[in-house]
């Protein structure tokens, strides 16, 4: 069976019933794509927390090394890393108890999309998160 990202509809439901977005090879580069799309998504309103191993702060937030290590709950796991790496942040968004997992435009793994579905997550592949949040959601996230 091939992989068919949620509706929009059910993205959006993701986007609004989420508040915090670890990020996976979060940048502490501003020139960076991770960074702006990041620190874009964090002016809508969501906790981001940095997972990057060669960071202390990124947006002003404590990074962190590997999933594992983020001491509080997390909704969705934001990758920007090359597919070959994505199992593994699967493996420990699973883990972890994140609600999705989230893989950016261009990006995609099918292992990956299985080990977090197995793991009752919600899978979102190839897709920027900035985008879909601004194209659902164009007057910010509404919180009830």
């Amino acid at each position: 069976m091939a992989f068919e990202n949620p509706t929009r509809d059910e993205i959006k439901e993701i986007l609004l019933a989420s508040h915090t977005i670890a990020v996976v090879g979060l940048s502490d580069k501003p020139d960076r794509v991770s960074y702006m799309v990041s620190e874009a998504m964090q002016k809508k309103g969501y906790r981001i927390i940095p997972v990057n191993p060669g960071a202390e702060t990124i947006l002003g937030e404590k990074s962190y090394a590997s999933l594992a290590d983020i001491p509080e709950p997390v909704d969705i796991v934001n990758v920007f890393r090359r597919p070959e790496h994505t199992p593994p942040i699967a493996e420990e968004a699973v883990a972890i108890g994140a609600k999705a997992l989230w893989l950016q435009l261009g990006i995609a793994n099918d292992e990956a999309a299985k080990i977090a579905a197995e793991g009752r997550l919600r899978v979102i592949m190839d897709r920027c998160i900035k985008v879909e949040d601004s194209n659902l959601l164009p007057s910010g996230k509404q919180t009830s």
